[in-house]
């Protein structure tokens, strides 16, 4: 059976109840799976549920809100920077009132099944028999010796109608789009794109732009009217995926788009054949295909909250690419921009091109990608938060960890970022409540990236400056991993979004510098525009 939802958030805080807690920051509401906690201790958004005495009498419930087949449980410890906490035992009890509760037996004995041990290790208990009931309760046994009672959970059942209500009986999922909604490893991935690409051989193409540090292909499926061909006056436009491993959703969400520009285009939808006739379109469903993998073998509730993160070397492909900001920054204070240090396609430093350079064969595939095609708008896809950041991303005070760092196009930055926002259901449903502790809700579900927290070598930052192409980035969901299951309301979220964002590229002047006499375009000019420090060049 499927997760309920804790972790996605799809249980609702009034559905968890406790025995007792420590304080409000570490209530019942808190006890979520991969719920991070806030930076200082004793935050009102901490990383867990801690209950406020010790004692084996001690629970966490969850309500089902209807009859419901359990058939597992998934622990954590406290997530927490100051302290180690976490469940080594726990038993389980269930009831249909909340006033009578049954223990889960292994035939005539009370089982006490293993907990953690470690505060971030998911660890997965299937029941020894399904059980049907509308409550659950975990109740710790026994605890960390140096620490206290602390969990986050994540409950497993199946969803029963009620024989006494038909109003709560389960409903289907709302109708959609006839897409395959399933978490593909490399070789189902492999498989879609072939087969969307023998569906619509007119409008797509499948091509590799590098190899994964363990050589897996580094695949991005094109889709334009002539597909590998860059037309004059038709924008390149990119969205680029799992640069986390362990982030997923944005991998499903290229799948299905792909799949649903062929068969809208097919089916003659004039929107999207407007779209594909006047854009040259670009899905890198995986940055990080190993660190995928990683993550793919453990699974949506098991890989944790950072397992398959990073490359199979160890690589953060977010802080990987060249810092361009600083050598700007210095440039500025000394008065060289523009004059003498160029406020745009700025070059790559020496450093960083040396064949012993920290740099991931993954990271100098997408550089090659992005001075190869003159991209002009980008998104890069996350996970594990609802918000979308704009640049800069990396703070202009090189000790503060957060700082308001904007671009000289910081009103084009906020509207881009808005326009995803605003049309993600999920971000602008008033019922949005926060993933962890952040409430990004108030601010419109944007933020300047360098202002939430710094990253030098961000994606973002050294798409801005060392090519013509803007790009934002899209944190899609709470839950880095989502079950399979609920990939189809993901789509319904983000579909809008996808669609409109990448229609933004056609927004603002567009054209072809020509020289005035012979007619040939001129590679290469510098188009600059008054007020704003930050110039492009023309393909």
């Amino acid at each position: 059976c499927p997760p309920l939802g804790l972790e996605s958030l799809r249980v609702q805080d009034s559905q968890l109840r406790a025995s007792s807690h420590q304080r409000y920051g570490l209530g019942a509401h808190r006890g979520r799976l991969n719920i991070q906690s806030g930076l200082y201790d004793g935050d009102l958004y901490d990383g867990g549920w801690c209950a406020g005495q010790e004692d084996t009498e001690q629970w966490l419930e969850v309500d089902a809100g209807g009859i419901t087949n359990f058939t597992g449980v998934v622990t954590q410890g406290l997530n927490s920077i100051w302290t180690y906490n976490w469940v080594t035992t726990f038993k389980v009890q269930v009831s249909n009132d909340t006033h009578e509760w049954h223990p889960c037996r292994n035939g005539t004995a009370e089982v006490v099944f293993p907990g953690n041990k470690d505060p971030e290790t998911p660890v997965l208990n299937l029941l020894p028999s399904p059980v049907v009931a509308r409550y659950l309760r975990i109740n710790p046994q026994t605890w960390f010796q140096n620490g206290t009672i602390c969990l986050r959970a994540e409950v497993l059942g199946c969803p029963l109608p009620d024989p006494n209500n038909a109003y709560t009986w389960p409903r289907q999922p709302l109708p959609t789009d006839p897409l395959d909604f399933r978490h593909h490893n490399y070789k189902e991935m492999r498989k879609l794109m072939k087969r969307v690409n023998e569906e619509c051989p007119n409008i797509t193409r499948v091509y590799s732009i590098g190899r994964s540090y363990r050589g897996l292909k580094m695949y991005v499926m094109e889709i334009s009217d002539h597909p590998g061909r860059h037309e004059v006056g038709e924008p390149e436009f990119r969205y680029v995926a799992g640069m986390h491993g362990n982030e997923v959703l944005g991998r499903e969400l290229l799948l299905n788009l792909m799949e649903y520009l062929c068969r809208e285009f097919r089916r003659g939808n004039p929107r999207v054949v407007q779209l594909v006739t006047q854009t040259r379109i670009h899905l890198l469903p995986s940055m990080n295909p190993d660190g995928y993998e990683t993550a793919y073998k453990l699974g949506s509730e098991l890989s944790g909250w950072a397992m398959g993160r990073w490359t199979y070397e160890g690589i953060d492909l977010n802080h990987n690419f060249a810092d361009l900001n600083t050598a700007l920054w210095d440039a500025e204070d000394n008065d060289l921009v523009p004059h003498q240090f160029p406020n745009h396609y700025i070059p790559i430093p020496e450093y960083y091109t040396l064949a012993n350079a920290t740099v991931a064969p993954e990271t100098r595939a997408v550089i090659d990608w992005m001075q190869r095609v003159p991209f002009v708008l980008s998104a890069n896809l996350h996970g594990g938060e609802l918000v979308v950041t704009y640049p800069f991303d990396m703070t202009r005070t090189y000790w503060k960890a957060q700082e308001l760092t904007p671009t000289p196009d910081d009103d084009v930055f906020r509207w881009l970022a808005t326009v995803y926002a605003t049309s993600n259901l999920a971000m602008a449903t008033e019922e949005r409540r926060l993933c962890h502790y952040d409430d990004f809700a108030r601010v419109g579900n944007i933020i300047n990236g360098a202002n939430w927290h710094t990253v030098p070598g961000s994606m973002n930052d050294f798409s801005y400056l060392h090519t013509n192409c803007f790009e934002i980035t899209v944190e899609l969901s709470c839950d880095k991993f989502p079950h399979a299951s609920e990939l189809p309301d993901e789509w319904e979220n983000n579909r809008e979004a996808l669609l409109l964002y990448m229609e933004q590229v056609h927004r603002g002047i567009k054209g072809v510098v020509r020289d005035r006499e012979t007619e040939k375009g001129i590679a290469n000019a510098i188009i600059s525009v008054d007020g704003i420090n930050h110039d492009i060049r023309t393909g």
